[in-house]
């Protein structure tokens, strides 16, 4: 009785553990945005990546251009997090088109190197008679840090553009109306690496002498200025340190457990002491 009351509080024990380790294991569900009605993004886009139109995860961005047009937005993207990208295409009056269209969106990192989607529709043709189009992207998850040669995702600033690629050449210059959304899901330390970079590539990121200059002025780098609303993470913490700990500490119960079902009860009462 003595061992199954050892082995069953060393299995709570463990159970205990991983119950705390599970919340930071990152189910896949997105990060609790605002809600998009309530917090409203740009209402214009910008036409290169320099002036691109910043706007943060749960919001939505929307602009009006002229179709052959390329727009533009910037979000911020953290270690851990898996973007996805959703857009939709107020289509010009079908009466005034004279064909089918064909739209796209690409996302482009911090260092302007496009980004392959996972899943989802990032080019899509729309027939004549079309009100609208849905398009999506979903990226890989941000890494902490990758190798020079890879062109694995990294913190920092994520641009979006949207353009029209094929179309009747009577039809360009039309009006449309465009919506950009982007949601997050964090993926935790599944997809953590032990390096980090020095700061995250943002547009106008200096060197750390400048940052702290910006500091000792009072202003805000172009860092910080480009985080999203709760801020960079360190990179360096993930939850792989909770499962790793309580790893450690299963080892070492079922280690006990072990020796308590091995050891036996001692010496048989039946030979004398002397014996």
């Amino acid at each position: 009785m003595r061992t199954v009351r050892t082995l069953a509080t060393a299995a709570l024990a463990g159970a205990a553990l991983l119950g705390l380790a599970a919340p930071g294991a990152t189910a896949d569900s997105p990060t609790p945005t605002a809600d998009p009605s309530a917090s409203a993004g740009p209402t214009e886009a910008g036409t290169t990546f320099r002036t691109a139109a910043r706007f943060l995860p749960g919001q939505q961005a929307s602009a009006q251009a002229a179709t052959g047009d390329y727009l533009y937005w910037v979000f911020p993207a953290d270690t851990g997090q898996r973007p996805t990208v959703n857009a939709t295409v107020t289509l010009p009056d079908a009466a005034l088109r004279h064909g089918s269209a064909t739209w796209r969106i690409d996302v482009y990192d911090g260092l302007r190197r496009r980004q392959p989607c996972m899943y989802g529709t990032q080019s899509r043709t729309a027939v004549k008679e079309a009100a609208t189009l849905e398009l999506a992207c979903v990226l890989r998850p941000v890494r902490a840090s990758a190798d020079a040669w890879s062109n694995d995702p990294l913190p920092g600033s994520y641009y979006v553009r949207l353009t029209v690629t094929s179309l009747p050449d009577d039809d360009l210059g039309q009006p449309f109306d465009a919506r950009i959304g982007v949601s997050t899901v964090d993926k935790g330390g599944a997809y953590a690496t032990d390096g980090g970079l020095a700061a995250p590539l943002v547009p106008g990121a200096t060197t750390a002498d400048q940052a702290e200059a910006d500091a000792d002025a009072g202003r805000p780098s172009a860092v910080e200025a480009a985080a999203p609303e709760d801020g960079w993470s360190s990179g360096w913490w993930s939850d792989r340190w909770l499962w790793t700990a309580a790893g450690g500490v299963l080892a070492a119960l079922a280690g006990i457990g072990g020796y308590v079902l091995t050891r036996g009860t001692g010496r048989p009462s039946r030979i004398p002491p002397a014996a």
